[in-house]
């Protein structure tokens, strides 16, 4: 059984991985990069023959890891997909929301071979999603391969893959959390019985401070809130559409509840509103912290969705938890941004990562005052509100990875979902821990044995 990455660079982006035995082809994942436009955001599907794969294993819905299935699907016709229900759903309004995106992009900045896929297509490759339940091992067909899903904690539906063959084993975590969220609780994850791990290594440059709590976080967050109400501002928190939304939402209605913010208004807004009613359609359905919770219809703070096309209209001692988490031209965040930040009243509270080519990172590294490139065709827009950041991440700490790793010491330890700095460090870090176990950095194209 070998391993090929089929990323076009050792980085975080378009991730997807060939699994091959000689009789079967898998594909895991197929994302799309978020900071590549048209055919470079794909992965290397030119490398895969043409209707030569046997089965697609997919780990959960975010646009890196999703993104591109229906152009690897239109390769592979005849090829099975298989994720979790939670995934499928979410995942299908994704994608139709990427086909939206690319159409804006081909009209407003020119690329031609936009979109790479219809809102059609996507309902006619759903045919071929097969839904499978944590912890339920099942064949792929024709072959002898049993793969099974266990929930990776990261957002609705995430899962990591067991892959079983001739009484040898690998494991692809996907992305991973190892702490609970708001929402979401830890992975549940196998320890035992694993000769391979192919695991994600996000945050292998990120020391998080030893002091640090979730709980001291969320408070942090809290007295941010109400300094920024006692001097009668806004707070706008950009959040990814997908997890974060949700997870930031209920814990907004925990701090309400707990009395540490004010009984103030939440609006949200963009592709927030559509994830969040699939969120609430799974509250009973899935394994999470406040089972059968609906955000839209329980959360006392929440105000109902504005109609499309409505403006977002600026009040004081208001919340506004709007995506994109970036701040990325073109969203809600991004535009909403325009008339927010330069009242100094305000505060800007960023929850997630931000890349560094994108408005969100410039404006949490900018000194007050500076002016602010928002949107390329439109004037830049001086920082005087106050800028927050605090950290949340749907990711696994990089000691909790090692920490993992080492309770499973497996033969094998491919290092893969992180860019150089961070894939650097747990190599170093695991080859001390585990000497006894090969680690691995995969470059794009490159065969490896699995076992």
């Amino acid at each position: 059984m070998t391993f090929r990455s089929l990323l076009r660079r050792r980085e975080i982006g378009a991730n997807s991985y060939l699994i091959e035995n000689g009789r079967q082809r898998i594909i895991l994942d197929a994302g799309a990069h978020p900071k590549e436009k048209g055919h470079d955001s794909l992965p290397n599907f030119n490398s895969v023959p043409h209707d030569t794969v046997n089965s697609i294993l997919v780990t959960h819905a975010h646009h890196d890891h999703i993104g591109a299935l229906p152009v690897l699907q239109r390769r592979q016709p005849r090829t099975p997909v298989y994720m979790t229900e939670p995934t499928g759903e979410v995942g299908a309004a994704m994608l139709h929301n990427s086909v939206n995106v690319m159409t804006r992009q081909r009209e407003e900045q020119g690329i031609h071979e936009y979109p790479l896929f219809t809102h059609k297509e996507i309902d006619g490759i759903k045919g071929r999603w097969n839904y499978r339940d944590l912890r339920r091992p099942f064949l792929l067909p024709d072959s002898e391969v049993e793969c099974t899903f266990f929930d990776a904690g990261h957002i609705i539906g995430s899962a990591g893959i067991m892959i079983r063959h001739e009484g040898k084993t690998a494991f692809y975590t996907g992305d991973v959390n190892f702490e609970s969220q708001t929402i979401a609780r830890e992975a549940d994850f196998p320890t035992t019985g694993i000769d391979t791990l192919i695991i994600e290594t996000t945050r292998g440059d990120f020391q998080r401070p030893a002091d640090f709590s979730r709980k001291a976080e969320k408070e942090r967050l809290a007295q941010v809130i109400r300094e920024t109400f006692d001097k009668g501002g806004a707070v706008m928190i950009p959040v990814f559409a997908l997890g974060k939304s949700q997870e930031l939402l209920v814990m907004l209605h925990e701090l309400h509840q707990m009395d540490l913010i004010p009984n103030a208004p939440v609006f949200i807004g963009g592709l927030s509103t559509k994830m969040t009613v699939l969120y609430d359609s799974y509250a009973s359905k899935t394994r999470r912290s406040y089972e059968g919770f609906r955000i839209l219809e329980d959360m006392d703070t929440l105000v109902a969705p504005r109609k499309r096309r409505k403006e977002l209209l600026y009040n004081p001692r208001t919340i506004y938890a709007l995506s994109s988490g970036m701040m990325s031209e073109g969203t809600t965040s991004n535009q909403f941004a325009m008339r927010f930040m330069d009242n100094p009243k305000n505060t800007i509270a960023f929850v997630g990562y931000t890349d560094p080519a994108t408005p969100g990172y410039r404006i949490r590294n900018a000194k007050q005052g500076e002016k602010i490139k928002l949107d390329s065709q439109l004037p830049e827009v001086p920082l005087l509100c106050r800028v927050a950041s605090f950290d949340f991440s749907a990711h696994a700490v990089r000691e909790d990875i090692v920490s993992y790793v080492t309770k499973v010491s497996p033969r094998k330890v491919l290092l893969v979902h992180g860019d150089a700095p961070a894939q650097a460090w747990f190599h170093q870090t695991l080859s001390a821990a585990l000497p006894q176990s090969e680690i691995i950095s995969p470059e794009p194209g490159e065969t490896i044995s699995l076992w």
